[in-house]
């Protein structure tokens, strides 16, 4: 008798509420399996007066099985706990009345409701739910399922580890079934549909992909997971103490009786792609749907968010030539040409993209040269505009009613006065901004308005270091989640896989916000300096902030060993009260913070991912005294190991 079985894990770009487009993207990923797994469009089931969030498992219009979550994803970007109850019940089920419409459609008055497996005439079929496959006790059996795992950078990594461990240590045939596509906010689903078996991988499925609908099929020997399982002598001790899981029987096989000359899959290397790829195919993803789905192009103002609208045009285009009709209509309607088939992708950018810089009396012409030279290169239509008599009018109102003129500190002023000027150009940018994605197209006869794209990154916004309603203002920033260090990694990238030689000048070119007078005619102020620390240094405070869940006292503890080579425990306190100071002081921000794309574990978007205070005593007395008594103590002792500093 056979024992071959053909199945298959699907990716699909489903969109909440979207039911009849989520409808046909189930439909269209029918692919001959007998055993076929879709990602989460999980159903709100009410037992019991409790509401779970289940997923239903099917055969031939009957239900097998309602599954309800036992673990709840409640951290980070997800709250369904405020929204649903986990099934604490292992191993049990109860009898679940469905209701009458249902009951007209399957003709079943009752079915099995819980945590229970699926019992074929050949083979077990367990479930592992989202979440599920992260806790320290999983509980899938033969032939698990799991689904719904969002797009962080070096995810990949953990998650196929997680599933090839699971086999390894207890053998079966894993199907991962992944949404993907923007979940229509921060999150983007990456696909990464993989199956294993017994810790190979037979099937990967691509990680980002404009297609709407991705399928993985293998052929596997179920005889193989018995003679695997039947030699880990650990696991059969185990199984043979707990209690066994509910089954519900159903009346088919998976495999079929003439297999013989069915050929198996054979086992595949996971490819993975390197952060750098992840950033640039990851955020221009998720831009092409936010693109399409509001149906406007977009506008932008800095090196690396034009390269991820490059990226994006670049994949549309190969997705156009690989014969995707799907993209091929969305990008027609988005530049209002039926007749369009986009197959340059400077020729496409320069159809999405309006480039604008705003240059001051205080702007470089090194930096104008170098935006300029870019554009270009990626074939925006880019706009040069001088926004000095914007600056004079409006400083000139507030002098005309306070009889004050405030200076630049490098004229005289105070650092009071030396903030508003720099703040007044950053916001009027963002005026000028929103003025030409309302009126550019129409200025060129053409329809429909742009949307504008911020650019500032997860260290900036971690520190504050941002003007409120600047830059940080913007419709969505597809660059917001993630670290200085990783973007220049990606704009290197760009620089040698996408030809585009102006990023050798902008990643040579110090960061600089240029809102400060020039000397000489050059640029006076950088990014590093008026923070006080480094790029690397931000991204340490943040994994430690954020991560380790540390606060003042210990991020001292912890920096104080990492950083003994560098720094002297009155450097590492310093520079950790600076770090904190800044941080509380400018909290506030974070409230106003444009959506961005979710691509980095420390981001400090307050709106989902980090729910915190927004108002902190910035001087924080207690914890800066624990600090500072600690560094009296090590100083006292004199130079020594401080690996015991607890």
């Amino acid at each position: 008798m056979g024992r071959k079985v053909t199945v298959a894990a699907c990716a699909l770009n489903q969109w909440a509420l979207d039911f009849q487009g989520n409808l046909q993207r189930i439909l269209k990923s029918e692919s001959g399996a007998t055993h076929v797994h879709v990602p989460s469009l999980h159903r709100p089931v009410l037992h019991r007066n409790v509401r779970y969030n289940c997923r239903v498992i099917f055969l031939n219009r009957r239900i097998l099985l309602i599954r309800p979550k036992m673990a709840l994803a409640n951290e980070g970007n997800y709250r369904e706990l405020r929204w649903f109850t986990p099934w604490s019940r292992s191993r049990q089920t109860e009898e679940y009345f469905l209701p009458r419409m249902i009951q007209d459609v399957t003709k079943q008055e009752t079915v099995p409701f819980g945590d229970a497996v699926l019992a074929t005439r050949d083979t077990c079929i367990g479930s592992e739910i989202c979440e599920e496959l992260w806790t320290p006790h999983r509980s899938a059996q033969s032939l698990p399922t799991a689904s719904g795992s969002h797009h962080v950078l070096r995810k990949a990594h953990a998650r196929v580890d997680l599933v090839t461990m699971a086999t390894t240590k207890n053998g079966g045939i894993y199907l991962l079934a992944n949404q993907k596509g923007c979940d229509g906010d921060r999150l983007y689903y990456d696909g990464c549909a993989l199956i294993a078996m017994n810790g190979h991988i037979f099937a990967q499925g691509s990680q980002f992909s404009l297609d709407d609908v991705e399928v993985l099929t293998a052929t596997l020997d179920l005889e193989d997971v018995r003679s695997y399982r039947a030699e880990i002598s650990s696991r059969n001790l185990a199984a043979s103490r707990v209690s066994p899981y509910p089954r519900v029987k159903v009346d088919f096989a998976l495999s079929c009786r003439e297999d013989l000359l069915e050929p198996p899959s054979e086992p595949v290397e996971w490819m993975y792609h390197s952060p750098a790829e992840e950033i640039s195919l990851g955020p221009a993803c998720w831009l092409w749907d936010f693109l399409r789905r509001t149906s406007h192009p977009g506008g932008v103002d800095s090196a690396a968010t034009a390269c991820l609208v490059y990226s994006m045009c670049r994949q549309v285009c190969e997705a156009v030539r690989n014969g995707n009709q799907e993209v091929l209509a969305d990008v027609r309607a988005i530049v209002d040409q039926l007749s369009y088939t986009p197959q340059d992708p400077r020729d496409l950018c320069g159809r999405l993209l309006t480039t604008c810089y705003m240059a001051s009396e205080n702007s470089s012409q090194e930096t104008c040269d170098r935006a300029k030279e870019l554009a270009q290169q990626i074939g925006s239509h880019h706009i040069g505009l001088n926004i000095d008599p914007a600056v004079t009018a409006v400083v000139g109102i507030f002098s005309l009613v306070t009889g004050k003129r405030p200076l630049f500190a490098a004229h005289g002023g105070s650092s009071r006065e030396n903030l508003a000027l720099q703040n007044v150009q950053a916001r009027l940018r963002m005026v000028l901004a929103y003025l030409f994605a309302q009126l550019s197209l129409w200025a060129r006869g053409a329809r429909g308005g742009l949307l504008v794209l911020g650019s500032a990154n997860v260290d900036e916004s971690l520190l504050g270091y941002l003007t409120k309603y600047d830059c940080s203002s913007a419709d969505i920033n597809p660059i917001g989640g993630i670290s200085k260090t990783d973007l220049k990694a990606f704009v290197h990238f760009c620089m040698e896989h996408f030809q585009l030689p102006a990023l050798q000048r902008i990643l040579a070119a110090p960061a600089t916000a240029e809102l400060e007078p020039l000397t000489d005619g050059q640029v006076s102020q950088t990014d590093e300096e008026d923070m006080g620390m480094t790029y690397a240094e931000l991204s340490v405070y943040g994994r430690l902030r954020k991560i380790a869940k540390a606060g003042p006292y210990s991020m001292f503890c912890k920096l104080v060993n990492m950083w003994k080579d560098a720094c002297s425990p009155r450097q590492v306190a310093d520079k950790v009260r600076q770090f904190f100071s800044k941080y509380a002081m400018n909290r506030h921000k974070m409230t106003t913070l444009t959506p961005a794309y979710h691509a980095e574990s420390y981001s400090p978007d307050d709106n989902r991912f980090d729910l915190r205070p927004f108002l902190y005593n910035s001087s924080w007395p207690w914890q800066f005294r624990c600090i500072e008594d600690q560094v009296h103590q090590l100083e006292s002792r004199g130079p020594q190991d401080l690996d015991g500093v607890d």
